[in-house]
């Protein structure tokens, strides 16, 4: 391992998403965005959905990450994510399906509505939809 590259880890329940060395991986966290270069000081943090992006040395890749938690280690960056898919793995129309039915159960006002979820369902729609227009 270089000294300016550190082990990145995906993982979900599924599958060990991603694996490699990175010089640099980005995140989002309920806290904002994160970034991490070797020697980070250690931390844990949960992951708010988003788009990961991991440079290497060959290139940049990005990923859709919806949720989970994140270790942070001076040589190595964990994220245990409940769904991890790669740009060519989404399903454009079925995400904007997914939008217009967060947008009217949030547009309902019901007072059984649990809005937390709605409004996580909606995020997870547009940064499907995100990732797949970049």
């Amino acid at each position: 391992m270089a000294d300016n590259t550190f082990k990145v880890s995906i993982i979900t329940p599924e599958r060990t998403f991603y694996e490699g060395e990175a010089t640099m991986v980005e995140f989002n966290t309920v806290e904002g965005e994160i970034g991490v270069l070797p020697k980070h000081i250690p931390l844990t943090t949960v992951i708010a959905p988003g788009i990961c992006t991991i440079t290497e040395a060959e290139g940049v890749k990005k990923a859709a990450v919806h949720a989970g938690l994140a270790e942070i280690l001076p040589d190595k960056v964990t994220l245990l994510a409940e769904i991890a898919e790669w740009p060519d793995e989404i399903d454009v129309e079925r995400a904007r399906s997914a939008e217009d039915r967060a947008r009217a159960r949030l547009a309902e006002k019901d007072a059984n509505l649990d809005v937390l979820r709605a409004e996580v369902a909606l995020k997870k729609a547009l940064v499907r939809q995100d990732i797949k227009a970049k």
